[in-house]
């Protein structure tokens, strides 16, 4: 069954029957199907106009679930969203992120989804509907594994917002993959990091993907950085001690003593591009 609802009442009514799937901008759902036709009733959101569009709050930034990511790149957003509008620019081909959704990112939870890292770094969060009500949660609550996630069926995520709270920090995102383009991460950091009027730092946010069953937040570093000076060098304050929380795997792009590496490599990179910035 293949449904097509015009309002969000409408697709929450349907996601009340259970084995309803979301189909959003198609860029997972279909080629995670292969040669099998898709199971179960399918809710085609593609109308939902509500479900699209930025929204800059006084207090926080809200996106909407069905908004893409080219809208996203070309989106007047402060200076820490370039790190999400970076990741954006590597979500597969133009193509792609012309489809592609923001919250179908979240909901694929691959490991190694470009938008998560980004978004942990600006601390968003998801929010959901259903016909009970609508909650919240955040981000580092709604991703609970790989291809896992806290959304129960009858919900539909409605956005992702992030608060106001490092408006002016600089951000990076850095990506090491096999080749340069249309690739899967090996790994990958995002970082913020906000300086105060002496120059030093007052507040930084840095996660890695593609490095443990979800993106992880460093918040040891997170703490040792608070109060260095804000100047190229900074990620010589990174050391192998604050990747504790990452738990990379072996696979067939690297090892996970190799992910290790590269991915302090990126942190130090991440926080010397900030700085710079500043």
């Amino acid at each position: 069954m293949y449904l097509r609802p015009g309002t969000l009442d409408e697709a929450v009514a349907a996601l009340s029957a259970p084995g309803g799937r979301i189909l959003a901008g198609g860029t997972d759902i279909f080629p995670a199907a292969g040669d099998r036709p898709l199971a179960g009733p399918i809710i085609d959101i593609s109308r939902l106009a509500e479900l699209d569009g930025i929204v800059l709050g006084d207090d926080r930034i809200r996106i909407g679930a069905r908004t893409s990511w080219s809208t996203i790149i070309a989106a007047p957003l402060p200076r820490c969203f370039d790190a999400l509008k970076a990741a954006a620019q590597e979500v597969g081909s133009i193509q792609i992120q012309n489809l592609g959704t923001i919250a179908g990112n979240l909901c694929n939870a691959s490991p190694a989804a470009d938008g998560v890292p980004p978004l942990l770094a600006l601390d968003a969060a998801v929010e959901l509907r259903s016909r009970a009500g609508t909650r919240t949660l955040p981000l580092s609550d709604f991703i609970s594994g790989n291809r896992r996630t806290a959304r129960r069926e009858d919900e539909i995520v409605t956005a992702v917002t992030a608060p106001r709270t490092i408006d002016a920090g600089a951000s990076t995102f850095l990506k090491l993959g096999a080749r340069r383009y249309l690739v899967i991460s090996i790994a990958m950091v995002a970082a913020v990091v906000e300086a105060d009027a002496d120059g030093r730092v007052a507040q930084a946010r840095i996660a890695v993907g593609a490095c443990s069953a979800v993106a992880r937040r460093l918040t040891a570093l997170e703490q040792d950085l608070v109060g260095a000076p804000a100047r190229p060098g900074l990620g010589a304050l990174a050391g192998p001690e604050h990747l504790a929380p990452l738990s990379p795997i072996d696979d067939v792009r690297a090892s996970a003593a190799y992910r290790l590496d590269a991915a302090l490599t990126l942190v130090r990179r991440a926080l010397d591009t900030c700085a710079a910035e500043i």
